[in-house]
């Protein structure tokens, strides 16, 4: 699995994930689960690669080795 998520990319994922997780103790109980999808920008804020890049071969990490 090569990164493909930059620095800037990684920091508003994990925001975004912490952001949409908290959700889940603000909203009622009927839509409060819909807040557990913040769960996938922060893994892949935390990880560095997101599958949903590859289809379309974006990188905002800069090329290793190059």
């Amino acid at each position: 699995m090569e990164k493909n998520v930059g620095g800037i990319d990684r920091s508003v994922r994990i925001v975004a994930g912490l952001v949409i997780l908290s959700l889940f103790f603000v909203l009622d109980a009927n839509y409060r689960w819909w807040a557990l999808v913040g769960v996938v920008p922060l893994l892949t804020g935390f990880i560095g690669w997101c599958p949903a890049y590859l289809p379309f071969g974006i990188r905002t990490c800069k090329l290793q080795g190059k």
